[in-house]
């Protein structure tokens, strides 16, 4: 059984396609967004603490947002082929879940 439609993918699919035609400045409005909601979240992430708002030209902060991004991506085409997320090669669920933990990140930080 599918949990993710045809549908679903595509719209990730689609959004992945516009965010790599311009990760700049989308990786901004990405930490921008992630900023106003939960203004503390900047003291998780180690290329903006040392900085008053979002930096512009950061390779670290793209990097972290692409990364994102394309987890999303693959995610959603696994979902539909498989019914199930197989995270990276070189990341594991277990990796990553410690990560969030050690940062403090709860579920509300998701939403």
């Amino acid at each position: 059984m599918n949990v993710f439609t045809e549908e679903q993918e595509a719209l990730v699919n689609s959004s992945w396609e516009a965010f790599k035609k311009n990760i700049p400045q989308l990786s901004i409005l990405f930490y921008t967004l992630i900023l106003e909601k939960v203004p503390d979240a900047k003291d998780m992430f180690s290329f903006l603490k040392s900085f008053d708002g979002i930096p512009h030209n950061n390779s670290t902060l793209e990097a972290h947002a692409e990364l994102i991004f394309e987890m999303t991506r693959d995610s959603a085409v696994q979902l539909r082929t498989k019914g199930k997320v197989d995270v990276a090669d070189d990341v594991t669920l277990e990796y990553l879940g410690s990560v969030h933990v050690q940062k403090g990140v709860i579920d509300l930080h998701f939403m």
